[in-house]
């Protein structure tokens, strides 16, 4: 008589617990080997409207870098409250590198010096990856204004106190800093209105709503060119490439520091994200910005374009803090 033996429950359980660990094995090392980053589209958000050089420059990059990524580049505008609200989306959002924000320095930086309570702390929540370039901009008055210079427009604003509006696209921008520091010093209670975007700004400007305001080369130039606004002078260093025979602020005699430092454009991701997918990212924004027509077009729009790295942008962002601190300080800019 043949007696069969029926495995014991112990062993049933080994043999089960077994066979799903080396299912689950076989599961996750395929799967791993099959997704290296990138594998699927990623978002760059834009913390402000459509149709402004922050918007068009991104655009531009992120059509270079999908090409590079082998993946697409979706642009996700969302603007508001000084770029705050697009800048906390990508903070609180999974570090994978799959959510990206580019951004100007007053959502990267200077914000945290005009808020008490920002949803988001830049060291803290964000990993800097990228500065693609300085953005100097022009100040451009609306022609019933009389003055034609630097020191004039000066001259025009404390004679006519309370009665000259300037416009920006956030608190804490550089326009609304710099429209500031004006107005302080020369005691002129300027009046500041803050928009959602260059485009809006530029809009009311022509049409009198505003007297005056600091815009990028590429929004303001064609409204200089047909005579809708007047360029006044370039805050920077040097002028822009873009705009040849308009002198910076400095060169008129205006030395302040308010009126030489600038503000940037750059990309970063939420912190905790692996530093390899990091270094991708920058290597990719590196290749796309340095390509010809890429730096062409940067420099029609009337920026400086940047050769940086994570480990450069980190440097900088460090030195410039004290800058823009001392700077919001001394313009009195407040919150609104």
């Amino acid at each position: 008589m043949t007696i069969t033996r029926h495995p014991t429950r112990r062993a049933l359980l080994r043999a089960t617990t077994a066979g799903a660990a080396a299912l689950l094995a076989l599961a996750h090392a395929p799967a791993q080997a099959q997704a290296p980053y990138p594998n699927k589209p990623i978002r760059m958000v834009v913390p402000f409207q459509a149709g402004g050089a922050t918007d068009v420059l991104a655009r531009v990059l992120g059509q270079k870098m999908a090409a590079g990524l082998g993946q697409p580049v979706v642009i996700d505008n969302k603007p508001g409250a000084a770029g705050i609200i697009g800048t906390d989306m990508v903070a609180k959002a999974a570090p994978d590198g799959y959510t990206i924000v580019f951004s100007l320095s007053n959502s990267l930086l200077t914000n945290e010096f005009l808020y008490e309570k920002l949803p988001y702390d830049t060291q803290r929540d964000l990993t800097l990856v990228y500065q693609v370039a300085m953005g100097p901009l022009v100040l451009v008055v609306h022609p019933s204004v009389p003055a034609k210079t630097a020191p004039e427009l000066l001259k025009y604003v404390a004679a006519n106190k309370g009665k000259v509006a300037y416009g920006s696209y956030g608190v804490g921008a550089y326009p609304h800093l710099a429209g500031a520091h004006m107005s302080l010093t020369q005691q002129a209670d300027m009046n500041h209105v803050a928009y959602k975007g260059e485009a809006p700004m530029m809009q009311d400007l022509i049409g009198g709503q505003i007297q005056m305001a600091y815009a990028s080369a590429l929004v303001a130039k064609p409204h200089i060119d047909a005579g809708k606004v007047r360029a006044i002078g370039v805050s920077g260093e040097r002028r822009m490439a873009a705009l040849p025979t308009v002198p910076t602020m400095a060169e008129q005699g205006l030395k302040d520091e308010a009126y030489r430092v600038t503000g940037w454009l750059a990309f970063a991701v939420p912190a905790k994200t692996p530093k390899p997918i990091v270094d991708r990212i920058a290597e990719e924004v590196r290749k796309a910005s340095q390509q010809p027509d890429v730096r062409e077009r940067i420099a029609a729009m009337g920026f400086e374009l940047k050769d940086s790295s994570p480990e450069h942008f980190a440097a900088a962002w460090k030195a410039e803090r004290p800058i823009w601190e001392r700077l919001i300080k001394q313009s009195g800019a407040k919150l609104e």
